[in-house]
């Protein structure tokens, strides 16, 4: 089987999207593949985020501006050179996760889209769809969903 090429990973900041993003730079290191981590978001302003982060607190990491989203991108990039890759891209998205996911793998030709399995074996999740089982079902590409729960 032939080493990835390329690998997408999507980050929302959770603690759960940032051990996804430590195995797909593994991968990516390993298989000398450019690593592509989107961030997806719908802009906020500052208000509006602390209010969100009031009343979702544990969720808050859900609502971001462009400027979090940029510190989302900054710190899985980090994390990123710390687990091996050297290749690296970040790409904030505007919209929902499982689009921006799909619109980056195509966009960047990928061969391998990484995800957390958070929200997978929720009631919510088994009912309204997760991210990582709607990727899984409509990406048309490899995934790898990581165990971070």
């Amino acid at each position: 089987m032939a080493a990835y090429r390329t690998v997408v990973v999507g980050t929302d900041g959770s603690d759960s999207s940032m051990a996804a993003v430590d195995r797909a730079a593994s991968v990516a290191a390993d298989s000398a593949a450019t690593l592509v981590i989107g961030c997806a978001y719908y802009p906020a302003d500052k208000e509006q985020v602390e209010k969100a982060s009031d009343v979702l607190r544990d969720e808050a990491y859900q609502v971001v501006g462009s400027a979090p989203a940029e510190d989302t991108l900054r710190t899985a990039r980090e994390r990123a050179v710390k687990a091996g890759a050297t290749d690296i891209e970040t790409v904030p998205v505007v919209g929902e996760p499982v689009d921006s996911l799909r619109t980056i793998v195509k966009e960047h030709s990928a061969d391998l889209l990484v995800v957390g399995n958070r929200g997978l074996n929720t009631l919510a999740g088994r009912i309204l769809g997760s991210v990582p089982s709607e990727v899984a079902r409509k990406t048309g590409v490899d995934v790898l969903i990581v165990h971070t729960t």
